[in-house]
């Protein structure tokens, strides 16, 4: 099952195990909140980008600007194909197409299971589950409560770093939500701090319930260096990821780039690690925006699993 998920679900990989890909010089244009505003289609019949892993030794022809597209900045889950994406298979103010495994989304109930401070130590029912991953501040607990539609579930706090254990909900009585302490800014001590880290990771290299992890970012803010460097990390090591944008209805004391700007920024940044770019899509706890998006994006990845 790890080796299955990790062959379909990860269509991204560090620049230390893959070469990157280089800036085509066409510009692509498209908006954060869709539908593309490309000059060309995606109804495109042009096959898919060669595999280095096919055995012949012709060069392949060029790529046309709809295979680049699909190949490098939409996330295409299992049972589509590249070929047949329109725009309004994309969901809004993401890059993620939605396909046949897509299915009941909706939270109807929602149970705390238990806290663990060792990977070891986690339910072992075998259900599956999101881990939801990002700076202390970024709003992480905010973003749990949201997906749930309940107030405090997940422990919220003016001060970074409350979470310092491995806390599992049980959703539906059918999968899990993860949450992970928050790293960068916690208020611990440095053993409290290295001790996270040690659990933390090894929760990810060795969880094969671990559907995909939500790594979060604050939109309202550059992109941080600790964010770049965590998503690095999970690329080099398989781990599935999808980047939740989070705070995207403001910016930092009205000043500044906007939430959009901030998220193209960090676009960039990753497009120089990764071969194809990981699924992406905006939220924000206050106006609920990208809730329902989300949910669906995580119905689709946990029913193919589950399949």
């Amino acid at each position: 099952m790890l080796l299955l998920r990790t062959r379909l679900f990860i269509p991204q990989l560090s620049s230390s195990l893959l070469p990157t890909i280089s800036t085509p010089s066409k510009s692509f244009n498209f908006s954060l909140s869709f539908p593309l505003q490309s000059s060309f289609s995606l109804s495109s019949t042009t096959p898919i980008f060669y595999r280095h892993a096919l055995s012949s030794s012709a060069a392949p022809p060029p790529p046309s600007d709809a295979t680049k597209f699909t190949s490098t900045v939409l996330f295409v889950p299992p049972g589509v194909d590249p070929n047949d994406i329109t725009e309004d298979m994309i969901l809004p103010g993401s890059n993620i197409v939605i396909g046949p495994y897509a299915g009941h989304s909706q939270i109807k109930e929602v149970a705390f299971v238990k806290s663990s401070s060792r990977a070891k130590d986690c339910p072992i029912d075998g259900l599956p589950e999101f881990a939801v991953l990002g700076r202390s501040n970024v709003g992480k607990s905010s973003l749990i409560n949201t997906l749930v539609k309940k107030k405090e579930v997940a422990l919220t706090s003016k001060k970074p770093g409350k979470t310092q254990l491995i806390n599992h909900f049980l959703i539906n009585k059918s999968w899990y939500i993860v949450d992970l302490p928050g790293y960068g800014f916690a208020k611990a001590s440095e053993s409290a701090r290295t001790d996270w880290s040690a659990f933390t990771k090894g929760y990810f290299l060795n969880r094969d319930a671990l559907v995909s992890v939500l790594l979060l970012v604050d939109a309202s803010v550059p992109p941080q260096k600790i964010d770049v460097d965590c998503a690095n990390w999970l690329g080099r090591n398989n781990i599935p990821i999808t980047f939740v944008f989070t705070k995207c209805d403001k910016m930092k004391g009205g000043k500044g780039a906007r939430p959009e700007d901030n998220i193209r920024s960090f676009h960039e940044l990753i497009r120089q690690n990764y071969k194809q770019h990981p699924p992406w899509i905006m939220t924000s706890s206050v106006t609920g925006l990208g809730r329902d998006q989300l949910l669906l994006h995580m119905s689709q990845l946990r029913n193919y699993w589950d399949s």
